[in-house]
Order: C-alpha cells, then sequence, then structure tokens
C-alpha cells in the first residue's frame, strides 16, 4: 500500500521534509509497511505539480534549488501543472495534505482554508503552520473529528521537539497546572549575547546576520510568535480556548545592558517567558514578557537559539523538555512523525 501526500507549500520546512523522505524511504517502509509517496506539490511562488503516479521528489528538489521554481521539472504523460491550492487538496489523490505556508498570525489564512477544505474532501492534515491551531483550533478540530480525519501540528510550538505529544501521552494522569516557556529563539539568543556585552541593537543585527532573526523582526522581539505558541498550548494541553486579545504581551524591546548586568549581580538572568497558568476557578490566564528567573530555575540556563518548556504537574511536579525550537531538518522531522503516526493509526 501506499500513503499520499501532498505538499501546500514547498519552502524551506516543505524542502526539508521532502529531504528526509528521500533519506529515510527504504527504512520507512520496511518499519510502517506501506510507502509514503509525494503525488502533488503546489507553491503559490515555485508552480505546481500533481501526478497521481508519484512525483520524482529528488528532481523536485533539484529543479527547485536550482532554479527557485518547479517549471523545469520535466513532463511526463500523467503530469498536471498549474493547479491552485485549493485544486490540489480536492482534486488530488492524496490521502494527507502538508500544509508548510507561511505563518499569516493576525488572521490565520489562508492556512485555515486549507485545513478546512482538506478536512470537507475527506483528507488528513499536518502542519507546522501556527495560524490555524492559533486561532480556530475548536473549529478545526471539531471538524476533522467529523469527518473521520486526522490533524497533526507537533510542529507549531518547539519544531521537532515534542511539546505537544510527551505532556498528552507521557504525562498523562497529571493535571498541568502551568506551562512556561522559553518558545522564541532569536530573543533568547539576543538575550543570551547581551549578556556577554552586546547592546540590545548589536545582538539583534548579529541575530540577523546568523539567519535567527528576519529582516522584520517584529514577531520575535514584540512576543507575538510566542504569544501564538501559549495560545496553542492553551487549547491544546490546558483544554481551554483564549483569544489573543486576553494575553498579556511584552517583548524584549525594553530590556536594557544595564538591566541585564543588574540581574547578573542579583543572581538572576533576563529570559521571554510564555506562560499560561490554571487558576483556582479553572479558568486559565495567560502571558509572555521578560522576567528575572533566579538560576535554580531550569529556564535560566537555556542559552542561545535554544527553546525549552516546564510543565508544572500535581503528580510527576516539574519536568523541564529542551529542544530546538526551529530548523530545517528538526521542523520536517516534526511533520514526519505526525505522518508516520497517522499511517499507524494512532493520532
Amino acid at each position: 500500500m501506499t500513503h499520499k501526500l501532498a505538499f501546500i507549500g514547498f519552502g524551506t520546512v516543505g524542502q526539508g521534509l521532502a529531504e528526509i523522505l528521500l533519506e529515510k524511504e527504504a527504512a520507512l517502509t520496511d518499519q510502517l509497511g506501506e510507502k509514503i509517496a509525494v503525488v502533488a506539490i503546489s507553491d503559490a511562488l515555485k508552480g505546481s505539480l500533481y501526478d497521481p503516479e508519484g512525483l520524482e521528489l529528488q528532481t523536485a528538489l533539484r529543479v527547485v534549488n536550482e532554479t527557485d521554481s518547479l517549471s523545469a521539472y520535466p513532463d511526463t504523460p500523467t503530469l498536471t501543472r498549474d493547479m491552485n491550492a485549493f485544486d490540489t487538496i480536492q482534486h488530488s489523490s492524496a490521502d494527507t495534505i502538508v500544509e508548510v505556508t507561511y505563518t499569516n498570525v493576525e488572521t490565520g489564512q489562508p492556512a485555515i482554508d486549507h485545513c478546512r477544505y482538506a478536512f470537507e474532501s475527506g483528507k488528513n492534515v499536518v502542519t507546522t503552520n501556527k495560524g490555524p491551531v492559533a486561532l480556530a483550533y475548536k473549529e478545526l478540530s471539531q471538524l476533522a473529528k467529523k469527518r473521520g480525519v486526522r490533524w497533526g501540528f507537533e510542529g507549531t510550538v518547539m519544531s521537532g521537539t515534542p511539546s505537544l505529544r510527551m505532556p498528552i501521552n507521557s504525562l498523562a494522569g497529571n493535571e498541568i497546572r502551568e506551562i512556561k516557556g522559553i518558545f522564541n529563539g532569536t530573543t533568547n539568543y539576543m538575550l543570551t549575547r547581551m549578556e556577554s556585552g552586546l547592546t540590545y541593537a548589536e545582538a539583534l543585527e548579529e541575530a540577523q546576520a546568523n539567519g535567527y532573526a528576519e529582516a522584520n523582526p517584529t514577531s520575535d522581539v514584540e512576543g507575538y510568535d510566542a504569544m501564538y505558541k501559549i495560545l496553542i498550548l492553551s487549547n491544546v494541553i490546558m483544554k481551554v480556548p483564549l483569544s489573543k486579545e486576553q494575553i498579556q504581551r511584552r517583548g524584549i524591546t525594553d530590556i536594557h545592558r544595564s538591566d541585564i548586568e543588574q540581574a547578573s549581580n542579583e543572581g538572576k538572568r533576563w529570559k521571554l517567558v510564555a506562560r499560561v497558568r490554571r487558576n483556582e476557578d479553572h479558568t486559565v490566564s495567560a502571558s509572555v514578557a521578560p522576567e528575572q528567573l533566579p538560576m535554580t530555575d531550569p529556564l535560566a540556563g537555556i542559552a542561545g537559539a535554544t527553546n525549552a518548556i516546564t510543565y508544572d504537574c500535581d503528580l510527576s511536579g516539574p519536568i523541564t523538555l529542551v529542544g530546538a525550537g526551529a530548523g530545517k531538518v528538526e521542523t520536517g522531522f516534526s511533520l514526519l512523525i505526525d505522518i508516520i503516526n497517522i499511517v499507524r493509526n494512532q493520532m
């Protein structure tokens, strides 16, 4: 048997998954007893391909790397070009849609509609796109359940680090009273470098030069990226939906080197901490803000672009998970593990 995939978006993350599928092809087929094949790719900038017989991934990756387009992919008798995302979702023979378009954290579109359209078409979805999970989790999860399909989104919080799967599976039976974490590698890198003596402006410039920060770093430094991840954790783990307006948010733009030095003198360290806690009245409250953490806090020791999350559990106590929060291979892996669990019918 063959489990068929269609990619909606073919940027860094999509290509990362494609490279993993090529590298692990034999091992995955052996482990799953089922072949994973890509039958379609639709990218708004690079073009689209659909072949029900399966695409040659190595060729698709080569032409994209050489030309930043799919137009040089060779024609075959069964190949169709120029299908848009919605045509690909509805009309391709894919079992699972890999939604890896750009994240619009204001509206969640068009990714929300991609997920909705896929579920209505009887197809599973795996995604690393924060928008649908942060802004439309209840609607989309109910629709997926109604249609009897599955929705995987492990990579939306900490890339390939299992920040969602671990509490659901390994911490089952606990009441999770609070979740807090460092969810943005850019700001954590900057704060680490400021502790080494750089100013905010110098740390930002270095983060941009190293590829950690975008040319417009607002989403990172103002706390929006971390805010959407805490929204996902509230929805998925705490089972309480919050809107972005309910989250108190403050970034690191007002943190100066003098603040870093003062905290160090007091045995503390500045971190941009996102947290969601369960209140006594069974509501939850959430915030994103820079905090001075004591050196005894596991999050205080997280340096550079690394991410970390602490679950405060009533039975097992506090448990901290540390790992990469971004990266081509790591994020591609997060999609792979969701696909594997769909094939195994374990999600």
